[in-house]
């Protein structure tokens, strides 16, 4: 699960992804009115209640509305026990945008995912 389509991009570059991606329409910030249904979180709720998932990658930007992003969908996520991320947890500490991350350092985090408990 990505912000853009330039991270699917990016995401490519590694080569160590083969699933399906789903691209919201950039992240959560209430302070400028931009609520779940507004980034397509009402989409994913609908794929997480309709299709079978083994895994959810969250592959948000790593900013203080990405990560509030991906908190906000890996609750949703434990409500049809679909969650095993996350991408951006590793890419986090580099302060960057996941797009303008190096392919080694997003192969990494793909490779070292872990789970988030609640």
């Amino acid at each position: 699960m990505v912000e853009s389509p330039a991270d699917i991009h990016a995401i490519e570059q590694t080569g160590q992804f083969s699933g399906r991606y789903f691209v919201l329409m950039g992240h959560l910030s209430p302070l400028d009115g931009i609520g779940p249904n507004d980034i397509g979180l009402d989409r994913l709720e609908h794929r997480l209640a309709s299709e079978p998932m083994k895994e959810v990658i969250l592959a948000t930007n790593p900013t203080v509305e990405g990560e509030a992003t991906a908190n906000y969908i890996a609750e949703l996520c434990a409500q049809y026990r679909a969650l095993k991320p996350a991408v951006s947890r590793t890419v986090c500490r580099l302060g960057g945008e996941l797009e303008m991350v190096d392919g080694t350092t997003l192969s990494h985090s793909l490779v070292g995912r872990h789970k988030i408990n609640f």
